[in-house]
């Protein structure tokens, strides 16, 4: 069992015993990832049980929303949700929130769409919008180290400010006037064996990060922290670096989403985004991850961004105004958050 490893289970035993002094004993790794293994799937139980019977709820009285095309549309309008909230789990999974993501964004959406208007081949445009995301992630940790604030104000500081940087790229406007007929507009932007491309690379970084996040050195030690910083860092772990990393890849899979962006949309609007931060966050709490910190999951945040997407969907179904939507968007992540917590307390007196 790696020193690493040791310092989560400490860790969370500590946190279970409400911080109780730290426990050295060694445990089998096996053990640890069947405790690991029984937790992912208690914590993202619930949330898969909501979606399901929202979208059961919906399709019984409007068959037509079960039509494979409306569900694939569903899920495409999701994905910009869900690439911020695979990110931003690991951030809250260590105590951090990434405000930032709406307008690193739309700076990384107008900073690709600029490339490509002045003629820079696209797909050499999204390594740039990929790097662009990564350092305003970086910047981000800086500044909330350095100064040491909360990275809720740091961020919502650089949300204001990236925001407006991109809107001064684009003086204000829509950059358009891109060469559509490429191929990063026609194969990235649209369908790949019926699905829309924008999926298949969302499903991949599920995969990838969910495997990150629990089976990892990085993932073990964002658990650490955030079940108990203090023994984190008496243990060793380098909890400044993994802020920075933690907060690099939030902006890293927001800069990804951006990209897609670009391509299904062909244009560059530095008006897009907006909101989008608190819905990545509501994503992340409907799928298990708490504000507390301590766990993540990445496969429920993309759930909880699905839920949301199918609300929307819905009550388009259901004609309701859409002054109401806000309202009704609040009222299922309230009602969602509910059930799942329930779920979660029925599962531990089980256990």
């Amino acid at each position: 069992m790696t020193e690493t490893e040791r310092a989560v289970d400490d860790a969370e035993r500590a946190r279970e015993q409400g911080g109780g002094r730290r426990q050295f004993g060694a445990i089998p790794r096996r053990l640890t990832r069947g405790v690991l293994a029984r937790r992912l799937i208690r914590d993202e139980l619930g949330v898969l049980v909501v979606l399901g019977l929202l979208i059961a709820a919906i399709g019984i009285p409007y068959p037509d929303f079960l039509d494979s095309d409306n569900l694939l549309t569903t899920a495409h309008n999701s994905v910009y949700i869900s690439l911020m909230a695979c990110g931003m789990v690991f951030a809250l999974a260590m105590r951090e929130v990434d405000l930032s993501v709406g307008g690193t964004y739309a700076m990384c959406l107008v900073v690709g769409a600029l490339l490509v208007r002045d003629g820079t081949p696209p797909w050499l445009a999204v390594p740039v919008m990929l790097v662009t995301g990564i350092a305003l992630g970086v910047f981000n940790a800086l500044v909330t180290t350095l100064l040491a604030l909360p990275s809720f104000i740091v961020t919502l500081g650089t949300l204001m400010l990236y925001r407006g940087v991109g809107l001064a790229l684009a003086d204000g406007k829509q950059i358009t006037d891109l060469p559509l007929d490429d191929s990063f507009f026609t194969f990235a932007g649209g369908d790949a064996a019926g699905v829309p491309f924008a999926l298949w690379v969302l499903l991949a970084v599920v995969v990838v990060l969910a495997v990150v996040l629990t089976r990892t050195r990085f993932g073990a030690r964002v658990r650490a922290i955030g079940s108990n910083p203090d023994a984190a860092a008496f243990s060793g772990i380098p909890v400044v670096r993994t802020r920075i990393q933690a907060l690099a890849l939030s902006g890293l899979t927001t800069a990804c989403a951006a990209a897609l962006a670009l391509a299904f949309y062909g244009a560059g609007d530095p008006t897009l985004g907006q909101g989008y931060e608190l819905q990545a966050i509501a994503a992340c709490i409907i799928g298990g991850t708490p504000l507390a910190g301590g766990r993540g999951s990445v496969v429920g945040a993309v759930a909880g961004a699905m839920i949301l997407s199918v609300v929307a969907s819905g009550l388009v179904f259901f004609e309701v105004p859409i002054n109401w939507t806000s309202f009704a968007t609040g009222g299922v992540i309230l009602v969602a958050v509910a059930a799942d917590s329930a779920l979660r307390r029925t599962g531990r007196r089980r256990h």
